[in-house]
């Protein structure tokens, strides 16, 4: 993966399901691509500015067609990733800016904003499906378990320094300190399980183990492990590191990001 100049500050990227092509979301609003290859040649595809405050978020779609994009305008952006061009846009899709996204199914996808309010879409209907607001700051991000269709969310709260983790049968992260389940294929607006306040901020949430166990990076720099097998209800093991910010699996090894 080649070094690419962007020209402001990225907060988000995603990365295409079957070619070498990236997405970045920037501070100035813009949505830029970029093609890659092994030799470490890049080339840019396009650059769009749904709007002109901050991008903070992508999703891709299931098929590649189509990138999510939304941020501090509050608003959710669906590009055409051949082109740029913006083919929809759900204005008001929070009242809040919206901080994360995820999409768990082809049909379904997740956002969270900053006050810990996570929606569930579904790319082809105009409305929200469902709405959950039990966490009261901002969304941090999202885990999707497919086993059993759970959706974990870790969730940050600014004004007591704390982080809350959600987990819907589908799983995300917000900021009261604790985790809690929600089953997404339930009516309910209610988590089927909550853990005690880890008394800490949960900045990301990773599937390690075949899906077995949680790792949920922590701004004091532990990494919190969470085993599904033993509940919700508290973390089975903490291991010290520096405070991290990002988590992903490569080639079977851990990565952390600070």
């Amino acid at each position: 993966m080649p070094d690419i100049p962007v020209g402001a500050q990225i907060f988000d990227l995603a990365f295409h399901p079957n070619r070498p092509v990236v997405f970045t979301g920037l501070l100035t609003g813009h949505v830029k691509a970029f093609g890659y290859d092994e030799q470490g040649n890049h080339d840019a595809k396009f650059s769009v500015r749904p709007s002109k405050k901050s991008c903070r978020t992508l999703a891709m779609s299931a098929d590649g067609a189509h990138i999510w994009a939304a941020g501090k305008a509050k608003a959710i952006h669906i590009l055409d990733i051949e082109s740029g061009e913006m083919v929809d846009t759900r204005a008001g899709a929070h009242d809040a800016p919206v901080n994360r996204m995820r999409r768990l199914t082809p049909n379904l996808f997740a956002s969270g904003d900053d006050d810990g309010v996570i929606k569930l879409w579904d790319p082809r209907k105009p409305d929200t499906v469902r709405k959950y607001t039990q966490h009261f700051d901002f969304i941090s991000d999202f885990l999707w378990l497919e086993d059993k269709k759970q959706l974990v969310a870790t969730r940050y709260a600014v004004y007591i320094g704390l982080e809350e983790k959600v987990l819907l049968t589908q799983c995300a992260s917000s900021g009261d300190g604790t985790l809690s389940v929600m089953d997404v294929r339930s009516k309910k607006m209610e988590p089927i399980a909550q853990s005690e306040d880890q008394e800490d901020e949960l900045l990301s949430i990773l599937a390690i183990k075949g899906g077995q166990k949680i790792v949920v990076g922590t701004q004091l720099g532990i990494l919190s492990i969470f085993n599904r097998k033993s509940g919700w209800g508290d973390c089975v093991d903490r291991i010290p590191g520096y405070g991290w910010l990002s988590l992903h699996i490569h080639k079977r090894r851990l990565t952390i990001t600070p």
